[in-house]
């Protein structure tokens, strides 16, 4: 089991919230106690983190929200996945000899994909919330208009990324947006319009196509937010609730679980059962390369992915005692995904609860930032694959299922999540990247293999994960004693001891009774990507 960890706060009868930063959290209690639901904090907490945390998302970017309603039950995945502007094809990013061109889907306007967030704030408030969206933004815009101090996490992290920026500021600076003000503001008046019409998307438009991009006005009067139905399944006498496509996640954590499903209750952490992770996590990220792409460009076979039987003979070939060689699954490698993202959970009083992932993909995502508005950039274009045999920005490759096309969103491992069992419900989600999914795989069985309901402690916990290709086991760094990497070495398993620990996880509770817990990740204030 995993040890008690310190940081928790719990209060009876309470809501919860977890974010990235204080600052955005703070935000969310804020609106709650203006007299607005969990949507409403959660359109707040994500619209701080885009002023306090823009290296991980932003108003120009996406990600996907899942939405809990108390009154009547009902759930809902927002999509609000960038999508690939009218004019994009993988010509603009491979030369004549099919080589990729150096930085296209990482630097610059051909970098960018059509934001989603924007949409998605003015959809979740018009359609859940029960204040006015202009109401829900105001904390972010009075953080980026009158400014907040600059710590070390940002500071670093705007120096790796410095040569993008027109300023890295340093720890202690506090920093205004007035521009990012007045554009939150507009969008609060304006919804919708105030961000896709009208002066900013001019901006938008200009700013991509003078960087080298090839947007369209058009681009951003079609995009919409997609509300998708959400993938549900039991587990070990819990339900579980999470990301649809094009989130590979949800599928992936559905595959792991059922596959796992023989073994009873278990405890992630002993050498034995990390094994077995990591042969589920190994199946499932060799599907997601073959099949997974955005459902409405790629037929992709959900029922049967996620079905038992399909988890049954996954699981046939999974050796107790042996790691299974990567290679013999098949050639195909897993579609790209990037690391710079982040996570807020919310659970109101009521039982309203929301669990969202959002990202601009890359560190400060594409550098560009259009003029007059504070709105930067991602770079999701890089989360397509230009080719079978051409790697993304970290050196993975993906299928023809997750290709560049016209108004195609590219695949993601974004994996919001909701756990509901017999003391409560969990909501959760992490950045990461493709260790998204192990890590919220391990968030689940942690919580479940407990005896008692510990966020901290699930959030504090050491991480491993595996994605089919490259065939190796990460380990954080100082997580592990040498008898469990011998136990797995012995099996077979090729490890792989990482520079730093990775993601952020945000977790909210409420128990049956409705006492609250939020716990966020204690790696939040010191991981750099």
């Amino acid at each position: 089991m995993i040890a008690p960890a310190a940081g928790q706060c719990a209060e009876p009868r309470a809501p919860a919230i977890a974010s990235a930063h204080p600052l955005a959290t703070a935000a969310g209690h804020e609106v709650l106690a203006r007299g607005g639901n969990a949507f409403d904090a959660a359109i707040s907490v994500a619209a701080a983190l885009a002023v306090v945390e823009p290296w991980a998302s932003g108003l120009g970017g996406g990600g996907f929200f899942l939405l809990h309603r108390a009154r009547d039950g009902h759930e809902v995945m927002v999509d609000a996945r960038e999508a690939a502007p009218g004019r994009a094809t993988p010509e603009l990013y491979v030369d004549r000899d099919g080589r990729p061109i150096r930085g296209a889907t990482t630097q610059g306007g051909k970098a960018a994909g059509i934001p989603g967030t924007p949409a998605a704030l003015a959809h979740i408030a018009e359609r859940y919330g029960a204040l006015p969206l202009a109401q829900s933004l105001a904390p972010a815009v009075r953080l980026a208009r009158d400014g907040f101090p600059v710590d070390e996490r940002y500071a670093r992290n705007a120096g790796v990324r410095e040569r993008y920026l027109a300023a890295a500021p340093e720890a202690g600076w506090l920093l205004r947006q007035p521009e990012l003000a007045a554009t939150l503001e507009r969008l609060g008046k304006e919804g919708r319009g105030g961000f896709y019409a009208g002066p900013v998307a001019s901006a938008l438009v200009k700013s991509v196509n003078d960087a080298g991009g090839v947007w369209r006005q058009e681009d951003l009067d079609e995009y919409q937010v997609i509300e998708r139905e959400p993938l549900r399944f039991r587990y070990r006498g819990a339900t579980i609730t999470t990301a649809a496509l094009p989130s590979a996640g949800g599928i992936a954590l559905a595959q792991c679980l059922q596959m796992l499903e023989p073994l009873g209750r278990i405890d992630p952490r002993t050498p034995q059962n990390a094994h077995m992770i990591v042969e589920t996590l190994r199946r499932a990220f060799h599907d997601r390369a073959s099949y997974l792409g955005d459902p409405r460009f790629v037929e992709v076979p959900v029922a049967r992915l996620v079905s038992a039987d399909h988890a049954a003979r996954l699981a046939a070939s999974i050796r107790p005692d042996r790691a299974t060689p990567s290679e013999s699954l098949g050639p195909e490698v897993p579609a790209p995904a990037g690391v710079n993202t982040t996570h807020l959970s919310v659970i109101d009083a009521a039982g309203n609860r929301v669990a969202a992932t959002v990202t601009i993909n890359l560190l400060f995502g594409s550098g560009v930032v259009a003029g007059g508005t504070g709105v930067l950039l991602n770079n999701e274009m890089d989360d397509f694959t230009l080719g079978p045999e051409l790697p993304n920005a970290f050196r993975l490759r993906g299928s023809a299922a997750n290709a560049v096309a016209p108004g195609k969103r590219p695949l993601s491992s974004m994996t919001p999540t909701f756990v509901e069992d017999d003391r409560g419900v969990l909501a959760l989600g992490a950045p990461g990247g493709s260790r998204i999914v192990s890590q919220v795989l391990l968030g689940v069985l942690d919580y479940l293999a407990a005896p008692d309901v510990n966020l901290a402690a699930i959030a504090a916990a050491p991480r491993y994960h595996h994605q089919w290709w490259p065939d190796v086991l990460e380990i954080e760094p100082g997580g592990f004693s040498p008898q469990w990497r011998a136990a797995l070495e012995a099996k077979g398993h090729r490890i792989q001891v990482v520079r730093r620990k990775w993601g952020n996880m945000q977790l909210a509770f409420q128990s049956k009774a409705g006492a609250a817990q939020s716990a966020s990740d204690p790696r939040g204030a010191d991981v750099g990507w």
